[in-house]
C-alpha cells in the first residue's frame, strides 16, 4: 500500500527541516534534500507503527513525570 502525504521543508542553519502536512508532529531533518526525505519515511514508518506485526503484545506501562 502507498501513502502519499505533502512535506513543508526549509534551509535552517545547517540542516534541511521538514515536517508533514498530515501529520504535522512527524517532523525531522538532514543534511541534504534526499537525506531529508529518506528521513521523513523512516520517521512516518517509526510514528505510525506500520512495521508492528499483526501478532504483537501489548504492555501498560506506569510512568512517573
Amino acid at each position: 500500500m502507498k501513502t502519499k502525504l505533502s512535506m513543508i521543508y526549509w534551509k535552517g542553519e545547517k540542516f534541511w527541516v521538514g515536517k508533514l502536512v498530515e501529520r504535522p508532529e512527524i517532523m525531522t531533518q538532514g543534511e541534504t534534500l534526499d537525506e531529508l526525505e529518506e528521513n521523513m519515511k523512516e520517521a512516518y514508518i517509526l510514528m505510525t507503527m506500520e512495521d508492528v506485526p499483526e501478532k504483537h503484545k501489548i504492555k501498560k506501562l506506569e510512568l512517573a513525570v
